[in-house]
């Protein structure tokens, strides 16, 4: 893609409205469902699908209100972002609603919540906490981070995602310039999620790297708990 039509893609990215969940709760679910996570989550095969897509919207009307959620103008792709330049609120009110929409599915998506929240670095910057798109339409998961890249450079903050997958040196997020770090292991017989860290533009870098980190699908998700296993979260 040439400098030109990725800013031109760009300029097509607009605020999400709740108009936009129908769609954009689709299109998180299908990129859930097509990660390795999915089956850790909902090892129940027949049930997996239903329970994404129920996560999936919880996930689109929680970020509408607490964060920023960003699609195109034809909704291919969906991007959710949260500010972290302060500390976030504690996750408690997560396991809520997410007891209440899943049921008996809630305990890994807590356990994974408290975790993720346990180990975003304290260095201030922005958090991408989903991004998905449509099948065949890839370019629009560039286009959504570039958009929101230029805004992040401005003011010089860092930006973090997790991935999910075996190869997250050829992942988009690597080549639009995120560094891959330490992952957390997902227990037992899940996949690694691969903490990804944006430099802000002022180049600083943190200098510590914090262990891997096992988590276990049937651990009691307590905030206690995430922490101790961890080490601090610098990225």
């Amino acid at each position: 893609m040439t400098p030109a039509r990725t800013i031109a893609r760009a300029g097509m990215v607009r605020r999400a409205t709740s108009e936009d969940t129908d769609a954009l709760s689709e299109i998180i679910a299908y990129g859930l469902l097509a990660q390795p996570t999915a089956a850790w989550l909902v090892p129940d095969r027949a049930a997996r699908a239903a329970v994404l897509r129920r996560y999936a919207r919880l996930v689109l009307e929680r970020a509408m209100l607490e964060g920023q959620v960003d699609t195109l103008d034809g909704a291919e792709a969906v991007a959710v972002w949260y500010s972290r330049v302060e500390p976030p609120a504690p996750v408690d009110a997560w396991g809520c609603d997410l007891q209440k929409v899943l049921g008996p599915y809630a305990s890994p998506f807590a356990l994974l919540h408290v975790y993720v929240d346990a180990l975003t670095p304290h260095t201030p910057h922005h958090l991408l906490a989903h991004l998905a798109v449509r099948p065949g339409q890839r370019g629009a998961a560039r286009a959504l981070l570039t958009a929101y890249h230029h805004r992040l450079d401005a003011d010089g903050l860092p930006a973090y995602a997790e991935v999910s997958g075996a190869q997250p040196r050829e992942s988009v997020f690597a080549r639009l310039g995120y560094e891959v770090r330490s992952p957390v292991l997902l227990e037992p017989g899940g996949p690694m999620l691969w903490r990804m860290w944006r430099p802000g533009s002022t180049g600083r870098r943190s200098d510590g790297l914090p262990c891997r980190v096992r988590t276990h699908r049937f651990t009691t998700p307590t905030p206690r708990s995430a922490v101790s296993a961890t080490s601090p979260r610098s990225p």
